[in-house]
């Protein structure tokens, strides 16, 4: 490393947080010196030796969506006969094979269905939560709560609240792909934009929501725009009120292309190699050093790799994802249950350690 990556390493391990050009030469540097300076600031930020995974469900509410982003085969066009949208039934039996393996929360996520108002997730989200006062709902993502702000002509502060008073929980950071607004007019039109995705982060936070943040990347966006990425989710950390959480975890996944509309406009699209996911990991970790937990994504690079990355800055493996498909519907189908998460984790040198959306040890 040269002698202004060295000077910049040294400060870094001490907890300065690099800017644009700083992060995008670290990127570009020596990939043992990267992973070894992104260790280094996890094991100031988690001097235990533990990883963290949870046990949830994935839950898509609905597969209608009017978004219909290129990169996803998962969702429908509203009114299509492949449309569904989930029952309380539905819910009772997904929900009662989670508690039966340990788990007490949904990811719960659908497309932007227009026929579903504000007033359906309120008897949806307040009937799940008379039948089982301990289940957390992690659920909605930024994009669903512009949409549904839009719709019912509410704030995104009134429309965030009317879902906590109906038992949201918590706020997953779906929907960010990539926080450029050149890529997400190709990508995902229909969705909000850059400052509506981080508005909805600002208020959630000043409500007192723990939320999580995102990146799919891989596709057609720059390094320089995955930095940009980076940057602006400190940026809304950084603006957090003082006794909020804010993100409490940063999790990026590579985009899975198989038969996606985005690989036949783009086929020339490189698949993310081992390599550039675990640089992703690094660099993650170095730049958010506000955001306390790093997570790797066993389920789109497989659990060899989503291992290596605990070496890298990670700390956290995710869930062991009972239910999942969006990812699946483009190709990813690697699967695990809790006790290959512990080995995996184990086999690593760690401890492996249960916890909530929190991350409350369990």
């Amino acid at each position: 490393m040269n002698i202004v990556l060295n000077s910049l390493r040294k400060r870094i391990i001490q907890g300065y947080s690099p800017n644009a050009e700083e992060s995008l030469d670290l990127y570009r540097s020596n990939f043992s010196e990267l992973i070894e300076l992104a260790n280094l600031v996890k094991q100031r930020i988690h001097p235990e030796s533990k990883v963290t995974y949870i046990i949830d469900r994935n839950v898509n509410l609905t597969n209608a969506c009017f978004s219909q982003c290129s990169f996803c085969n998962f969702c429908v066009k509203v009114g299509s006969p492949d449309a569904y949208v989930l029952n309380l039934d539905d819910y009772k039996k997904k929900i009662e094979e989670l508690f039966l393996i340990g788990g007490r929360q949904l990811l719960l996520q659908g497309g932007m269905n227009p026929e579903l108002n504000i007033d359906f997730y309120e008897e949806l989200f307040s009937s799940l939560k008379l039948i089982y006062p301990e289940l957390k709902l992690h659920a909605l993502g930024p994009p669903e709560i512009v949409f549904l702000s839009k719709q019912s002509g509410l704030s995104y502060r009134d429309t965030l609240v009317r879902l906590r008073n109906a038992g949201l929980d918590s706020l997953p950071g779906a929907g960010a792909e990539i926080l450029s607004d050149r890529v997400r007019k190709v990508i995902s039109p229909a969705k909000c934009t850059v400052k509506q995705w981080l508005d909805v982060m600002r208020e959630a936070h000043r409500l007192g929501f723990v939320t999580s943040a995102t990146m799919m990347f891989g596709h057609i966006e720059t390094i320089e725009e995955r930095i940009e990425h980076l940057l602006q989710i400190r940026q809304v950390q950084d603006e957090k009120p003082y006794n909020a959480q804010g993100f409490i975890a940063f999790i990026p996944w590579p985009f899975a292309s198989k038969n996606t509309i985005l690989i036949k406009e783009h086929p020339n699209i490189q698949k993310i190699s081992a390599s550039e996911y675990i640089r992703t990991i690094a660099i993650s970790r170095i730049i958010l050093q506000n955001i306390p937990n790093i997570q790797a994504s066993w389920l789109t690079v497989g659990k060899q790799i989503g291992a290596f990355c605990l070496h890298a800055g990670a700390n956290d493996l995710g869930s062991i994802m009972i239910e999942e498909n969006v990812v699946s519907a483009a190709g990813n189908r690697h699967t695990i249950n809790q006790q290959e998460m512990i080995e995996l984790i184990e086999d690593e040198g760690f401890e492996a350690q249960q916890r909530n959306q929190n991350y409350d040890f369990l």
